[in-house]
């Protein structure tokens, strides 16, 4: 069927107006109540013999990948694929059975917030975020977010969090058929490599005081947007939807 040049129109106005929202996970949508910690010290046991404490490892705002390489060369392990995959694989079957062991939960205003994007056609809900694939599905599985989202860019994409961002763009492309242009991408995230990744890809940058970083400590990296929590949903829909 020919769409009428007044469709047409209208659906090319709307294209432009569209927005790509991308949110990390830890800290932000979710606190996990250190399952992930906890599996991370399980794995390093298991699969290596090594009782870790993870001091000296930051945590926040870090890829799965660049942590296994951390704690292995911390003792002195060799980085190789062989080690980097087999202490992943042991790290997500223990975060399997973590996640009910933890008092971890939905952060303030996260499933208000979500309902209320989701209803917008403009807006393309994804995550960017440093936890592999899978350990994203268990994590936002079991707190029952998961399918608010429809792809996203992890750390299986690529160990540094700079690199994340053109993964998340070409998928959005690849998804919706159009480019989004950097300033109708936002990304939200709990910490300074949020605002960092953010700048990465030119986006919009929305930094939320809910992890390990306070708001002082968040505005001494200027993220266009910040928050302590995500409690006043229409402010947070203002600034996510706002022109």
């Amino acid at each position: 069927m020919r769409m009428t040049t007044t469709k047409t129109t209208h659906l090319r106005g709307m294209e432009t107006k569209r927005r790509l929202l991308l949110f990390d996970i830890d800290g932000t949508l979710i606190t996990s109540g250190g399952a992930g910690e906890w599996a991370l010290k399980d794995a390093m046991m298991g699969r290596f013999g090594v009782e870790e404490d993870l001091q000296g490892i930051l945590l926040a705002g870090a890829t799965d990948g660049k942590l296994a390489r951390e704690l292995l060369a911390k003792h002195g392990l060799e980085a190789s694929a062989e080690n980097m995959a087999a202490l992943l694989d042991e790290y997500l079957q223990h975060l399997s059975g973590r996640m009910s062991r933890h008092d971890g939960r939905l952060l303030p205003g996260i499933v208000p917030v979500l309902e209320a994007l989701e209803k917008h056609p403009e807006v393309v809900l994804a995550l960017l975020t440093g936890n592999l694939t899978r350990g994203a599905e268990i994590k936002l599985t079991h707190y029952g977010v998961w399918n608010f989202f429809e792809f996203g860019a992890f750390a299986d994409d690529h160990h540094d969090r700079n690199e994340l961002g053109k993964f998340a763009r070409a998928r959005a492309h690849e998804r919706h058929g159009i480019e989004f242009p950097p300033e109708r991408i936002y990304v939200i995230g709990d910490t300074p490599r949020d605002i960092e990744c953010g700048r990465a890809i030119g986006a919009k940058t929305v930094a939320i005081a809910t992890g390990h970083y306070s708001l002082p400590e968040l505005a001494e990296h200027a993220p266009d947007f910040l928050f302590e929590n995500f409690s006043d949903t229409g402010r947070v829909l203002e600034c996510l939807l706002g022109e």
